[in-house]
């Protein structure tokens, strides 16, 4: 399971999760257990939704090209 949630993906997340629990409390409904699940895929940082578009919110981390290495030349 590779993450694909970035740093602000992840507080809209719990935000968000926050305010769908706290909603649900005030209004006494079982509609604001919803709320956890932005508060879990944030908690993993991963979103099973994102995989079939291939979407992620991280930074990519640059690559080092692929070649011969930086060593002493033969003579």
């Amino acid at each position: 399971m590779k993450i694909n949630i970035g740093t602000t993906d992840r507080a809209i997340r719990v935000i968000l999760g926050l305010v769908i629990l706290g909603l649900g409390v005030l209004g006494r409904s079982w509609w604001g257990l919803i709320g956890l699940l932005p508060l879990l895929t944030a908690a993993v940082r991963f979103c099973p939704a994102y995989v079939p578009f291939g979407l992620t919110t991280c930074p990519r981390k640059m690559e080092k090209p692929v070649g011969p290495p930086d060593g002493p030349k033969p003579a």
